[in-house]
């Protein structure tokens, strides 16, 4: 596995329609919005799943946690935890869990920002919340390093 500072990260934002997935790379800093899975329940589509991780070759995951504002858990949390849980079990990667709170206003702000209402599509959303989680813990794990 790679060590802290250099690994490729795949982050999700959980859904139970949708799953916004992003790249990172903790050398650059940086993430890129790839894509929404499609999920029936919280369930996403496997092949579609297997597709980005293959391709993409992550060291870790990276899985948003939905909490109330008052940081306790809601079904949403316990149903991300889930997932995280089987991406961790079915890829044999380690998960990490990030506080996704304000990620989905910090996005739809951004997207408004570069392109306006035509660029608020659901998807889109999805995608760049998953960026938005993704670089918050790339933050984070520099800060740590640093200490």
């Amino acid at each position: 596995m790679a060590k802290v500072g250099s690994r490729i990260i795949l982050a999700f934002d959980f859904g139970t329609k949708t799953i916004g997935v992003a790249i990172g790379n903790e050398i650059t800093q940086t993430a890129t919005a790839l894509t929404a899975i499609k999920a029936q329940d919280g369930i996403p589509n496997k092949e579609q799943l297997a597709k980005y991780i293959e391709e993409w070759k992550p060291d870790i995951f990276v899985v948003g946690l939905p909490l109330n504002m008052d940081g306790t858990y809601q079904d949403l949390t316990y149903r991300a935890k889930k997932f995280g849980n089987r991406l961790s079990a079915n890829f044999r990667k380690q998960v990490f869990f990030k506080d996704e709170r304000l990620s989905t206003t910090e996005a739809r702000d951004h997207l408004y920002g570069v392109g306006g209402f035509k660029n608020l599509a659901k998807s889109n959303i999805d995608c760049y919340s998953a960026v938005v989680i993704l670089e918050a813990f790339m933050a984070e794990e520099l800060a740590k390093q640093k200490v």
